[in-house]
């Protein structure tokens, strides 16, 4: 057996260990669960943090002012220093549109060791909690709601008895760029957090790695607010690059439970018509989930290489070479790789036959991802909207010597 042909072994048995193995993360039936409306509705605070947000907000906002919730609720909308009227748009929003209360503040600047999202964040859960609310819903200044959204989140957790209820809201998928990175994002994010895992039981119930692991889609959070106070939401995640997956953690490891699933009426309507404006939304948070590590960075590169690049490498050279046996090898793995990624393409409603692209959508996500740990360690690392992000445990050190 040569090495090809062993290499190319290895990556089918990954694939075929993905398939059955991971939590059946490819596959998109996993909505928000079963729910039954509650006799007397919980108070809610909606807490949305914006900077220069002004593009999006008038296709966003509108939408949670209009919120069909049958108790009381509020929303908060908090500006980050923004530049583009976005505070003062927000209040001409809901002078246009009748529906739920609306409050616009300002924090100020984030001091150091804190986020500007989070940092707004609090400042909207402090307001929040002078209405003393059972539950928050922290959302993001690009996300539009459907009229019954909030009532279904509370109807879910309520139900279901979770600490957290988030939904990965849909993604726009209009450009070419978009159709063919963005449900690529979606998919690896699901393989990373296998969805099922997630909604596996309190942290330290002894059911294992599904109980374990714990993330969120920052864009449509739900919070109990005596979950929130108990895993100290958002102090202790503050410096948190990749937020959503902090506060879960965090909820988690302090007893509660979390459940994530795809939206089906939630979206984003923040376009990234070039592939520039999807690897800046990629490349400013992936050195961060890999914990600024340069080993775990070359273990993930061998591994996307062995997994998504290896198969149609295998096919080419099997073809080229006259190895029937690397050629039929990789085309298996391919054939699975594309199988699991069809689901999701449905999803989007996308056309099918992007499914065996998604080896190059790889290669993509591949340089995305060197390319944040090269603007890391050229000092332009998490950066967004003109603020940038220093690694968590440069921002202790530099606490420590003050």
């Amino acid at each position: 057996m040569t090495v090809v042909t062993l290499v190319s072994a290895l990556s089918l048995a990954a694939w075929l260990w993905l398939l059955l193995a991971r939590g059946f993360f490819w596959r998109t039936d996993v909505r928000l669960p079963a729910r039954e409306e509650p006799d007397d509705w919980p108070s809610v605070c909606v807490v949305v943090p914006a900077r220069d947000e002004a593009a999006v907000l008038p296709a966003s906002l509108p939408s949670l002012l209009a919120q069909d919730y049958p108790g009381r609720a509020e929303v908060f909308l908090i500006d980050d220093g923004s530049t583009d009227g976005t505070g003062g748009l927000a209040c001409e929003l809901a002078r246009r549109h009748e529906g739920l209360p609306l409050t616009v503040a300002s924090p100020g600047e984030p001091p150091a060791g804190w986020t500007g999202k989070l940092w707004a964040v609090r400042h909207g859960i402090g307001l929040a909690r002078a209405r003393e609310p059972e539950y928050l819903l922290l959302t993001d200044a690009d996300i539009a709601h459907a009229p019954d959204s909030l009532r279904a989140l509370v109807s879910a957790a309520g139900t279901g008895g979770f600490d957290v209820v988030s939904q990965m809201a849909r993604l726009r998928v209009e450009s070419v760029w978009e159709r063919l990175v963005v449900p690529a994002f979606v998919y690896f994010f699901a393989q990373l957090y296998p969805f099922r895992w997630i909604g596996g039981g309190r942290a330290g119930s002894g059911r294992g790695r599904a109980t374990r692991t714990a993330a969120a889609a920052g864009g449509c959070v739900l919070l109990r607010a005596d979950a929130a106070e108990r895993a100290r939401i958002p102090d202790a995640i503050r410096h948190a690059v990749i937020d959503d997956v902090a506060l879960a953690r965090a909820v988690k490891g302090t007893g509660g439970r979390v459940w994530l699933g795809l939206a089906d009426r939630v979206d984003s309507v923040r376009p990234y018509p070039r592939l520039h404006d999807l690897w800046r939304m990629v490349s400013r948070s992936a050195y961060a989930q890999l914990r600024h590590n340069p080993l775990v960075l070359a273990g993930t590169v061998l591994g996307l290489a062995l997994v998504y690049l290896v198969p149609p490498a295998a096919v080419l050279v099997g073809a080229a070479t006259g190895q029937g046996t690397t050629a039929a090898l990789g085309a298996a793995a391919w054939l699975v790789m594309a199988g699991t990624y069809l689901p999701m393409l449905r999803y989007y409603r996308q056309p099918l036959w992007l499914a065996p692209l998604l080896p190059f959508t790889a290669f993509l996500y591949l340089l995305m991802t060197v390319d944040s740990a090269v603007q890391h360690y050229r000092g332009r690392g998490a950066a967004w909207k003109g603020r940038t992000y220093a690694r968590p445990d440069a921002v202790a050190e530099e606490g420590r010597a003050g």
